[in-house]
This record gives C-alpha cells, sequence and structure tokens, in this order.
C-alpha cells in the first residue's frame, strides 16, 4: 500500500487526539474536515466542537476548516467555532490544503491534517504533503454514496490495523514511524 491512502496517524475521534503532544512535537496548525469527523453530517456545530476549537487555541494552534462545501454549511460551521474556513477544496486535489496552510501563515511541515475519509480527506493530504491523522466516522448514518465509499475503504482500513492497530481514546493515537 502506498503512502496515498495511508494515514501517519489514527485515532477514534478528533476529540481522542493529544494535541498538546502535537503541539510539543512541532505542529502549529491544524486543518480540519467537518462532517463526522468534528460534528455528524450536516449538524452545527455542537458545544463539544467549540470547546476543542477554544482548547486548541489555548494551547497556542491555529486551525483552519477545509470542506468540499460551497454553500453556507462551512461557512457557519466555521463562525461558530471560530476558524477561518476554506471551502470548494475539491478534496483529494491538494491546491486547497495548500490555500489552508496558508491562511495560517504557517509552514506545511507545522502542520496537519484531521479527516475521517481516505479517499479525499488522507488522499488529500498526502497529495499536499501534510501530516495526517484518520479518524474513525462518528457515526455510519451517511449519504448513500458516502457508505459506498466506505465499503471502497475496508480494505484499506484492514491494512491500518495491521500496521498501526486500533485506534486509541482518551488523549492517544497509534502513529507511525512518520
Amino acid at each position: 500500500m502506498g503512502k496515498s491512502f495511508y494515514p501517519d496517524a489514527w485515532a477514534a475521534s478528533a476529540f481522542d487526539i493529544d494535541y498538546q503532544k502535537m503541539y510539543d512535537r512541532g505542529f502549529r496548525g491544524i486543518i480540519y474536515d467537518i462532517d463526522n469527523t468534528l460534528v455528524y453530517p450536516n449538524a452545527p456545530a455542537d458545544e463539544r466542537a467549540a470547546a476543542l476549537f477554544q482548547r486548541l487555541r489555548d494551547i497556542g494552534f491555529r486551525t483552519v476548516i477545509l470542506s468540499n462545501n460551497t454553500g453556507k454549511r462551512a461557512l457557519t460551521f466555521a463562525e461558530q467555532v471560530a476558524s477561518p474556513v476554506v471551502t470548494g477544496a475539491l478534496k483529494p486535489f491538494p491546491g486547497r490544503y495548500r490555500d489552508a496552510v496558508t491562511k495560517m501563515g504557517i509552514r506545511p511541515q507545522e502542520t496537519f491534517f484531521v479527516g475521517d475519509q481516505i479517499y479525499t480527506d488522507i488522499w488529500g493530504a498526502n497529495n499536499a504533503g501534510l501530516y495526517c491523522i484518520l479518524t474513525l466516522p462518528l457515526t455510519d448514518r451517511e449519504e448513500f454514496w458516502i457508505r459506498w465509499k466506505r465499503l471502497l475503504e475496508r480494505p484499506v482500513i484492514t491494512k491500518i490495523r495491521k500496521t498501526l492497530g486500533e485506534p486509541q481514546r482518551q488523549g492517544g493515537m497509534h502513529a507511525g514511524s512518520t
């Protein structure tokens, strides 16, 4: 399996990542997917998401929301968590990932991406040369076409489990050697 679809690390959710450890490793910016990464699909930001972004700011992180959405959904969510946003991402193409890094004013090697889909989120982050963390989806209640993509992801997930083990919860994650 090539690096294209393979995350550098994975966690049970975006809320289970040890962000202080990532900051201590030299990361200063985080790019996030929204749906099924931070909240249920098409849901507004909730208290947990807002608290996470506040905690990240307190640590010293800069954040950007990266969404394929071009409508109000991504803009509204980003406003609710007080984070800049880049819309129309066309994931897995790398251009808007790079725009997100530029928006934070930091270097790509100081940035990591967090998302739940292999063939859009992770592939795109890898195409942009970013460290990436795969999360498990928050729910399996998704549109038909995303459920279909999840079936295609299964062989990759099996290989990730063999290499990285099971995703950790509560402040830990399995990370590869990168």
